[in-house]
Parts: structure tokens; sequence; C-alpha cells
């Protein structure tokens, strides 16, 4: 197989005439098969938009503003997280009854904070290469497993030491369960989008199903720890949490703000103007991808 791109000579290259032809040599059936195409048109606009602006992509007016809110709203809940276990749980400890409380921080740091932001990635980074972006977007859900990871060990040892029976709540059957999709989530995303091998129709099938889940399990990992927050105050407080203790007032405020992280994530995400664009290097290295990985020509398809 071989490529060529027959380019105009001196300036008139960045002009939007530019015809690629994709010279595609197989023999089937005793018979070759010539393939042409030219460069999609919207992949030259694009091109000429970012030449114009110096290669960059702009990026709407709102953006940095909610993902601004975001970030103020995650880190809070991180705090006030850690004001209540401090305030009202004793702190944290490893070796001792404390080690409860460092299932909860962990599990919002990583199931909640870490992985919105991980989620955020393809909004926030518009103007380095795809590659970068995926790295970091998997590197990110590999810390908030580890420390996820780490919350569940200290539940389990927790239970262990203290002779309290295991996995009998919805709370949880949930988060144990999401868990495991969560993992399998990334190790999907790993073998079809950073792992060489998947092909690009492959790809382009499990994007979809990629978004909406990696989407779904940060909703259900944010409803999982709203049920851990109601469980811990009913065991903790019992009949006094009606009575409007300082600490059930803390930790409603607590789920308040989880909600409201969550909503402002789920919004940057669901707005189509707010969508990473693709730069016109990257729609081209598509079309080679597709052509080396299906012995086909993009254009013929």
């Amino acid at each position: 197989m071989k490529d060529l791109c027959l380019r105009p000579k001196g300036d008139s290259y960045n002009s939007l005439h530019c015809h690629c032809i994709n010279l595609i040599y197989r023999t089937q059936q005793g018979q070759k098969h010539l393939h042409l195409f030219s460069c999609d048109l919207h992949m030259v606009l694009v091109k000429s938009r970012m030449e114009a602006t110096g290669g960059l992509v702009s990026t709407p007016k709102a953006l940095p503003y909610f993902v601004a809110l975001s970030q103020i709203l995650g880190l809070t809940v991180v705090a006030v997280t850690g004001a209540w276990l401090g305030l009202y749980r004793g702190g944290l400890a490893w070796e001792s009854s404390l080690q409860f409380n460092v299932h909860p921080l962990c599990m919002v740091i990583g199931m909640v904070f870490l992985q919105g932001d991980a989620l955020l990635v393809y909004r926030v980074f518009r103007n380095e290469t795809k590659r970068t972006t995926k790295i970091l977007h998997g590197l990110l859900h590999i810390f908030a497993l580890i420390i996820a990871l780490v919350g569940l060990v200290a539940v389990f040892n927790y239970h262990s030491k203290m002779n309290y029976a295991d996995l009998y709540s919805l709370h949880s059957w949930c988060g144990l369960l999401i868990f495991i999709l969560y993992f399998l989530q990334w190790l999907l995303g790993f073998s079809f989008f950073l792992f060489p091998g998947a092909s690009f129709s492959l790809r382009n099938q499990y994007r979809p199903q990629h978004v909406f889940f990696g989407a779904t399990l940060f909703v259900l990992s944010v409803g999982t720890t709203l049920l851990g927050i109601k469980e811990a105050l009913l065991l903790g407080l019992s009949k006094k949490y009606s009575m409007f203790q300082p600490e059930g007032i803390l930790a409603n405020i607590l789920g308040l703000l989880l909600i409201c992280f969550a909503v402002v994530v789920l919004y940057i995400l669901t707005r189509e103007g707010w969508v990473r664009p693709r730069r016109a290097e990257e729609q081209a290295l598509s079309m080679d991808f597709k052509t080396l990985t299906e012995g086909d020509s993009p254009g013929s398809q």
C-alpha cells in the first residue's frame, strides 16, 4: 500500500483546493483495484481556521467558568469530608478503630473528585495532542482506582478487626459493583484507545458506549456515596439524627455539595458546543489509521 498526497508548490499549499490522492494497490481475485479519494472539505476548513488562529482551538467563553466552579465544588467536597471525619469521627488512622474513616475519604477523592476530573479532560485540554489527552485521561482514572482500592482495603480490614459482617447493606453492594465495573471500563478503554490493535471501526463502535458508561458510573458513584453518608449517620447518630445535630447538618451539606458537583460536571459533558474539536492533523491520522487497519480507503466507504 502506498499513500501519496499531491501538494501545489509554494504558499498555495495552504489553500482550500488541496486534494489528496490515496493510491492503494491490492490483489483480489487476480485484479488490482485503485482507490482515489479527496480530502474531506471539513478537514481543510478546520485546518485553515486553525492556521488563521495560530493553530489554537478557541475555547467557549463560559466553559472556563464552569470548569472553575466544578473544581471549587470538588475541592470543597473533599475538604468538608475531611472536616466531618476530623471533627465528629475522630480523624484518620490505619492501625486503630479510626481505620474505617480512611474509607469515605478515599472514596470521595477517588470515585468522585478524580473520576469527575478525568471526565472533564476532553473539555479542558483542547489544544494538546490527542494522545497526550488520552494518557492524562487514563492516568487520572488509574489514580482514582488506586485511591478507591485503598478505601476498600481499609473498610474490609476494619470489619475484620471488629468482627463486623461484610457486604450486607445496599451501599456495600452498590459500591463493590461500581468499583468492579469502573475497573472493567478502564480496561476496555485502554484496550480500545491506548493499546495498539483495535481497528478504526471497532473504536468508532465502542466510543459511544465508553462515553455513556463513563458518565453513568460517575453518577452511580455519587449516588453510592450519598448512600454511604446516610448509612453512617443512621448508625452513628441513630435517633439523634432527627434532632438536627451539628454532625448531621454538616453531612447533609456534604451531600448537597456532592450533588452540585455531579450536576456541574454532567452539564459540562453534555454541552455539544463544548466538545473538544478534532484538529485537522487528527482527522488525517484517523483516515490513515483506518486505511492501515482495514486495508481500504476511508473515502471509499
